[in-house]
């Protein structure tokens, strides 16, 4: 079985920047090739970026790409989201999610391990 706990979530101003954590537990963390998802208030589930099992490569939703980075330490098992230029349109639950699936990372689908999630509130 594995595990993901997010933390790092809160009110954050607009503009500023703020750094999300996964941390994996339970089995080889570099089995896995993790992706942030997340869900604004009324709306539906949000791809939002992923990571492979190696690091070598990212992949980010048109809303982020150029503002959010994310990245993983496998020293600690954990994979970040770090978020810069942040808008009000990123408040959100943000949840981190496991797949040992190597392509189409975008697909929530694939994905067989989820966190609980994390909310972000990013004011005005």
């Amino acid at each position: 079985q594995v595990q993901l706990v997010e933390s790092g979530g809160g009110v954050v101003q607009a503009g500023t920047s703020h750094r999300l954590s996964c941390v994996v537990s339970g089995r080889t963390f570099n089995r896995y090739a993790v992706g942030w998802f997340r869900q604004a208030p009324g709306k539906g589930r949000e791809f939002v970026a992923s990571i492979t099992k190696s690091g070598d490569t990212t992949d980010y939703a048109d809303s982020v790409k150029g503002r959010f980075i994310i990245s993983r330490d496998s020293a600690k098992n954990t994979v970040y989201l770090q978020m810069n230029w942040l808008e009000p349109e990123d408040t959100a639950v943000y949840r981190c999610a496991a797949t040992t699936a190597y392509t189409q990372l975008g697909a929530a689908a694939l994905y067989d391990y989820w966190g609980q999630g994390t909310l972000v509130t990013v004011s005005s």
